[in-house]
């Protein structure tokens, strides 16, 4: 071993350790370990930045955008909505969800198929008394199992067909990895539907931001337009369409006249509704009944901005809104806000939101610029609420995303742009059609997660400049010596299983793809199956929650604490394993290279 290999280990193995001991954010440890690296010199200056421009970083940049364009148009939701009635226990609704995920995440982000799918598992638990925590780590799995599917499903297949591209001058392709993918996931779906009783019951996760303020649902005002599918339905059709979330508190017609609606009252077009729930309930139903926000429609200039969003406040005793209505204060001309909603403790609001006189402790939605929002909250002495990003206002574009998506998909199949372009220009084009905001795109971003990618790419390509690579393909070798091939091949997947828990599954892929690929060279073996089982066994991060971001991201709402993932997951990377490594042996044979 060389002083430059030794000096390649050691960072790697402090970055790992580090890594375990967490402390330190993931981000910040691979940051330090890049500036070892250039310290020492493995890295050369020159070289040490390349990795935030490397594809790989784009792709996962714009996945995660578009993946939130697709959430924020409910086209799951309505997907699933004809099932709900049947998802009455928790084995049913594990079955679905954890292969609506699957399916979703084979050409979504995993991370962003899984947000898409969390707040309907939410739901379901709430309506049937299911335990979230019976849910989530299922759902979370299911999402890593769909990413095998797909080159795009999951960042460590993008990464091994740029290692084959860099190998073997040709990268794998859209669809190679669908035969494995589909029988390891297709046998994953089938355990998590039963195996979900190994999990804990009962845990109660972490109370979200929205769990702390929605105490009483907020009541908006929304106009029944001539061309809602709700005109000549009655009250209890269009609550049906909020799955029993909303309340029609008030029809108001004639301009004046207020009516309590019994449940078979019907609807004409041009009523105005006052609708009770929480904001994302409100969002949901406005959105599916194509009712007009009446705030929205007196100022739709206002909704196109990019730097138009949604803050909630409280009125204070000493507030300016005290015993005054929005009409009265013109709310909307002299402070540039719009109120969307208003929330009473203790009591319904019966009458249009413009004549309503505040009150100090009411929770008001307002709508207007967030960059002046805090000076104008200031000015009208309101509290502002912790920011959680509510949904009430923005409106929906339902099918538009998914066309932008399925555009760049069918692009990436027939192989007339590469992956990363694909999902640059669906991304532009989701900004450039409004789906979400500019402020909102640089919101759903994970950028710690893009840093940790830019500054691990260098270190992972010094350890192969420096020949460490070629010197554990060598170790490998030496102990699958005396093993057949197939044995070989179950090696270099559990050892990808064993490594990503502590250093990420494109880390993982970034370290194990060379190594891979050196063994499958000293074999005399072809290196597709060796980098394929890279593939999977990065992809399949089951046992800790502190490999992939999905893990981390069900372990607070699902009381999930670290023990509780091997409990699931060791079985679950069993059945990968015994199901995974023959399947690619037929799929990829192990021939001579």
């Amino acid at each position: 071993m060389t002083l430059q290999q030794g000096l390649a280990f050691a960072i790697v193995g402090a970055m790992m350790a580090l890594f375990v001991w967490g402390r330190l954010r993931y981000d910040l440890v691979a940051m330090l370990a890049l500036l070892a690296a250039v310290a020492v010199g493995i890295v050369p200056p020159e070289k040490a930045f390349a990795g935030f421009g490397d594809d790989i970083v784009v792709i996962v940049a714009t996945a995660l955008l578009v993946s939130a364009a697709v959430a924020r148009s409910g086209i799951t939701e309505r997907l699933i909505a004809p099932l709900a009635p049947r998802l009455t226990t928790a084995g049913r609704q594990v079955l679905v969800l954890v292969a609506a995920v699957t399916l979703l995440s084979a050409f979504v982000k995993n991370v962003g198929a899984l947000a898409i799918l969390m707040p309907i598992a939410f739901q379901l638990a709430r309506r049937t008394g299911t335990s979230p925590s019976s849910l989530l780590m299922p759902l979370s799995f299911g999402s890593l199992l769909g990413g095998l599917m797909t080159l795009i499903g999951t960042s460590p297949n993008v990464i091994v067909s740029r290692m084959r591209s860099e190998l073997l001058g040709e990268p794998f392709r859209m669809f190679d990895f669908m035969p494995v993918g589909v029988g390891i996931a297709a046998a994953g779906v089938l355990f998590l539907a039963f195996g979900y009783r190994l999990l804990p019951t009962g845990r109660k996760g972490t109370a979200s931001i929205d769990a702390a303020f929605n105490i009483e649902g907020y009541t908006t005002e929304a106009i029944v337009p001539p061309d809602s599918p709700t005109v000549g339905k009655s009250v209890t059709e269009l609550e049906t369409l909020g799955e029993g979330e909303v309340a029609v508190t008030t029809v108001i017609r004639e301009r004046f006249r207020r009516y309590a609606p019994s449940s078979d009252w019907q609807l004409l077009a041009n009523d105005v509704l006052l609708l009770q729930g929480e904001p994302a309930a409100l969002e949901r139903l406005v959105a599916r009944a194509k009712l007009q926000l009446a705030t929205k429609a007196a100022a739709p200039e206002a909704a196109a901005s990019d730097e138009i969003g949604v803050m909630e406040a409280v009125v204070t005793a000493d507030s300016l809104l005290v015993d005054r209505s929005p009409t009265q204060l013109a709310l909307r001309r002299r402070y540039q806000v719009n109120l969307l909603a208003v929330s009473r403790r203790g009591e319904r609001v019966i009458q249009r939101l413009r004549s309503v006189k505040f009150r100090p402790g009411d929770v008001l939605a307002l709508q207007g610029d967030l960059n002046t929002m805090p000076d104008t909250l200031g000015e009208l002495r309101l509290l502002p609420l912790a920011q959680r990003g509510v949904s009430l206002g923005r409106g929906r574009s339902t099918w538009l995303p998914v066309a932008i998506l399925a555009t760049a998909m069918l692009l990436v199949a027939l192989q007339i742009v590469p992956v990363a372009v694909a999902f640059f220009g669906a991304a532009t084009a989701i900004l450039l059609f409004r789906v979400i905001s500019l402020r909102e795109a640089y919101e759903v971003v994970e950028w710690p997660i893009l840093i940790l990618l830019g500054a691990l790419i260098p270190v992972s390509e010094a350890l192969h400049t420096t020949g460490g690579t070629e010197l554990i393909a060598g170790w490998l070798s030496t102990a699958t010596h005396s093993l057949p091939p197939l044995a070989a091949l179950a090696l270099i997947v559990m050892v990808a299983m064993a490594v990503t828990p502590f250093l990420n599954n494109a880390a993982t892929v970034l370290m194990m793809a060379p190594i891979a690929a050196s063994l499958a060279k000293q074999l005399g073996l072809d290196p597709d199956p060796f980098l394929m089982a890279v593939a999977v066994g990065a992809a399949c991060d089951f046992l800790t929650p502190i490999g992939h971001q999905c893990n981390t991201l069900v372990m607070g709402p699902g009381g999930y604490r670290f023990d509780d993932y091997w409990k699931l997951g060791l079985p679950l990377s069993i059945i990968v394993i015994v199901v995974g490594v023959p399947l690619i042996a037929l799929v990829w044979p192990l021939r001579p290279g």
